[in-house]
């Protein structure tokens, strides 16, 4: 079973950071039988399921791979636990954009987790975009994640985490 990090606190705030979490959902493939408890499913097997498994009082969640849209979960979301985004390769960003319109656009409140090859040197931008758990690829711990998130003091755009930029720092 993966590790798993959360954060806790609010990322502009004194007591940010990041801990170990127990975590309570099984990743079950598409060809997989469905276990009891929490699950994360593809998006695919959500769409053929979901309705089903949301109607068993069981915490769901979909994995959404780089090349799939969030959107189509925009009737859902409010019914999700979380909705893990998938990292192929540290190099594929889209999950980022993907975080940013969960949180932004979509308004989901629930966890938007990182999975696959994700990396502490990753952290402060996932926070940025709204990631809150992660399952880190490289043996990273949470508080090296916390290190890492907190690794820029000064912002200079707005983005998911609330934190003031730069600009509206000065002003006080």
């Amino acid at each position: 079973m993966p590790k798993l990090i959360k954060l806790i606190g609010d990322a502009s705030g004194p007591n940010f950071g990041a801990e170990w979490a127990e975590d309570g959902f099984v990743h079950v493939g598409d060809d997989d039988a469905l276990p009891e408890g929490d699950v994360i499913l593809s998006l695919a097997r959500f769409q053929a399921e979901g309705e089903i498994l949301l109607s068993n009082s069981r915490r769901v969640g979909v994995r959404i791979e780089p090349d799939q849209e969030v959107e189509a979960l925009a009737y859902d979301l409010p019914h999700l636990s979380v909705v893990a985004l998938s990292f192929p390769k540290y190099r594929d960003g889209r999950a980022y954009t993907s975080a940013r319109l969960l949180r932004e656009r979509l308004g989901f409140t629930g966890e938007v987790r990182a999975v696959g090859d994700v990396l502490q040197e990753q952290a402060g931008f996932m926070v940025r975009c709204g990631f809150d758990a992660f399952e880190p690829n490289d043996g990273a711990t949470p508080e090296a994640w916390t290190k890492a998130a907190h690794r820029f003091r000064h912002v200079y755009q707005r983005a998911a985490d609330s934190r003031r930029v730069a600009f509206e720092e000065r002003a006080v």
